[in-house]
């Protein structure tokens, strides 16, 4: 069965809604530009509420510090202001070139599983595509997922008074401890080296905190009856045995990425996981763009940080905009000035 056919075109789509796609979208709205949002999870946010909702993010402009799913909240909100098209619990398939539904014009037909949606131009926001969280090798731990082991952490509250085992050496890692460390009865982190791959403020709060830091160990075995009860760590370098008691272990190991379907679009890539664009965001197909932690150039590391994809959405919203209206300016002018009289949300 065919997808049902959506007949409206847009002048731009966003395959996306996580914090490049929300801010893409209010940044199309500033230029009056007709906007659709297309992600797979049933809510907007992407990885901040799939994954991170509780944890802090220090670096994006104007706040000194705000939890995930409130940084969503506000996204949502300042986005709304325009009503963009939203198109959620839908994947994105198929990618092709062909008539407008009026037959006006040639536009991209995008297809998901359930339904065709025709754009103008199209803004590939897809952060770090399909992923899923990376597991360790062990019966043990496969044994106790649901009934003490975790790869997320969705509920803070829900790690009150409980003695906490975190095995990773990244931000999440190193987030999670601290974020826990005031409600736990104890949090123990264990990383197999002496260096975190973490913000370096990140890691000083580590160290001068409560967490119980173990470098060079690793996790061995798991024990317990209906739930988790114990865990077996043991130093690297002497392979000695600790034995700990614990109610919950947190996996946070990273996550293994892959682009899916977008892969088959004739996209240029780099790696398996990022598409290749140019300083404008343009990727090798005309009108069609990438922002965000999807985005990669040629001879530069990728900066996979929520501040860069604003500013890389932005550049790439505004060069869309001289897609769809040829002869457009680059530059949208001030916010100030297209916005005066505008209310602001509350």
């Amino acid at each position: 069965m065919s997808p049902e056919p959506n007949s409206a075109l847009f002048d731009v789509t966003f395959i996306g809604a996580g914090p490049t796609g929300l801010f893409g979208a209010f940044y199309a709205g500033l230029r009056e530009m007709s906007c659709k949002i297309i992600d797979a999870l049933p809510k907007a946010g992407g990885q901040l509420i799939a994954l991170y909702p509780e944890k802090m993010i220090y670096d994006s402009p104007g706040y000194p510090g705000i939890v995930s799913k409130d940084l969503v909240t506000n996204l949502v909100k300042q986005t709304g202001q325009w009503n963009p098209a939203m198109a959620l619990g839908e994947r994105a398939l198929h990618l092709t070139r062909g008539p407008s539904p009026d037959g006006a014009e040639e536009c991209w037909r995008l297809e998901t599983d359930k339904a065709q949606h025709y754009t103008r131009t199209l803004v590939i926001a897809a952060g770090i595509g399909a992923f899923e969280p990376t597991k360790l090798k062990n019966e043990t731990v496969e044994r106790f997922e649901g009934r003490g082991v975790y790869y997320l952490v969705e509920e803070l509250a829900e790690f009150a008074g409980k003695r906490v085992l975190i095995v990773g050496g990244g931000d999440s890692a190193v987030d999670w401890a601290l974020a826990l460390e005031p409600l736990a009865q104890k949090v123990t982190l264990i990383h197999r080296r002496d260096a975190f791959r973490a913000h370096d403020a990140s890691v000083n709060a580590l160290m001068a905190s409560k967490v119980d830091v173990r470098l060079y160990h690793e996790l061995k075995d798991v024990t317990g009856g209906d739930h988790l009860q114990q865990a077996v760590i043991f130093d690297n370098r002497t392979h000695e045995d600790v034995p700990m008691e614990l109610d919950a272990l947190i996996l946070a190991l990273g996550f293994k990425a892959d682009l899916g379907p977008i892969r088959e679009w004739g996209l240029e890539t780099i790696g398996r996981r990022y598409i290749k664009v140019n300083a404008r965001m343009e990727t090798n197909l005309p009108g069609v763009y990438a922002a965000g932690d999807v985005a990669a150039q040629e001879e530069l590391d990728p900066l996979n940080l929520i501040v860069v994809g604003f500013g890389q959405v932005t550049i790439a919203v505004n060069y869309a905009y001289t897609v769809v209206k040829p002869g457009g300016k680059v530059f949208p002018g001030h916010s100030s000035e297209k916005m005066a009289g505008t209310a602001v949300p509350a």
